[in-house]
């Protein structure tokens, strides 16, 4: 696996990481043995970036990752996040990023993950009545009492970056970016290449729709969360399901997935932009990994970049409520 720096002074880790979400939340039935088996053929293969939140399961992810991969800690880079929060009684959820909520998020995640430390911690996503300097004011304090290596920011804008950035320097921002989704090139990975910040690429195969697996939202799990998401709905899942076409058609002339041909796409963005491709399964681990050696044409790179240019992806990539979480 060919290697990438996660932002300045930052540790080095594979040029594909592994998103750990859809093993405990949002894509359907849990299966605890084939998500180990994913997690330890992960590390075999290369792998050294893992991705996981203390919402994932609401604990469960994280317990997962700590019990499975606990005899190998020093193999890896973990990350986590703290912020989303939920009543378990109640079922509302919050957004919640104070520094009082960081510190005590934070000593959570270390218990169940199992570890006395979190490599790469992030906040997840940000209440915008909470000053970004108090939060990254706590998060600075983690780093200095050891049990942070490096802090993290998700879903912000620009300006809250540059703002956090003057308090202690941020490794990494986790943004949603792929063929599908492209916002962050507007003046996010500007800004990161400026402050020499890594851009962690999440749902980077589109939430699947790039896989050219997903042909209907019927193939989708009852509980699975894209049921709620408007590109996987009505017109708009039909018409982008029509730009896949031109990912299936690269592929087909290079002898690789679409899944593959989106990450490749990915890849060659930038050594900045650091893919986290999500899975629970080996099969599609092993797909996804398989990525790394990929090198598109120029032609081949233009012609995917054009396709999904301007309007041309229908759909936004939450629900409403979702959306007033991201871009603070």
């Amino acid at each position: 696996m060919k290697q990438r720096v996660l932002g300045a002074g930052g540790p080095t880790v594979s040029s594909l990481g592994l998103g750990c979400m859809g093993m405990s939340f949002a894509y359907g039935a849990r299966d605890d043995a084939e998500s180990g088996r994913t997690l330890l053929r992960a590390l075999d293969l290369g792998v050294t970036h893992f991705d996981t939140a203390d919402m994932y399961g609401f604990g469960h992810n994280e317990e997962l990752v700590g019990r499975v991969l606990g005899a190998r800690r020093d193999e890896f880079v973990l990350a986590t996040k703290f912020a989303n929060r939920m009543d378990p009684d109640s079922g509302r959820r919050w957004v919640d990023s104070s520094g009082a909520w960081a510190r005590e998020a934070c000593d959570a995640s270390l218990a169940r993950l199992g570890t006395d430390h979190i490599d790469l911690y992030y906040m997840h996503r940000r209440n915008p009545e909470t000053p970004i300097e108090e939060t990254v004011g706590a998060m600075k304090e983690l780093v200095e009492a050891g049990k942070v290596r490096w802090i993290g920011l998700s879903e912000v804008s620009p300006a809250t970056l540059r703002a956090a950035h003057a308090v202690h320097p941020i490794n990494a921002v986790q943004m949603e970016y792929s063929l599908f989704t492209r916002f962050v090139e507007d003046e996010m990975l500007a800004t990161c290449r400026e402050l020499g910040v890594a851009l962690v690429a999440y749902s980077p195969v589109g939430r699947g729709i790039l896989t050219g697996t997903v042909n209907s939202s019927e193939d989708l799990a009852a509980d699975d969360f894209r049921r709620t998401v408007p590109r996987f709905t009505g017109d708009a899942f039909d018409a982008n399901m029509k730009l896949v076409d031109e990912v299936r058609a690269v592929g087909t002339a290079i002898g690789r997935t679409p899944a593959q041909v989106a990450l490749a796409w990915l890849l060659a963005q930038g050594d900045d932009v650091l893919p986290i491709p999500g899975t629970k399964r080996v099969k599609y681990l092993e797909e996804n990994c398989a990525a790394d050696d990929i090198e598109l044409s120029a032609e081949q790179l233009s012609r995917l970049s054009e396709a999904f240019s301007g309007e041309a992806v229908q759909g936004e990539r939450y629900a409403p409520a979702g959306m007033t979480t991201v871009g603070h």
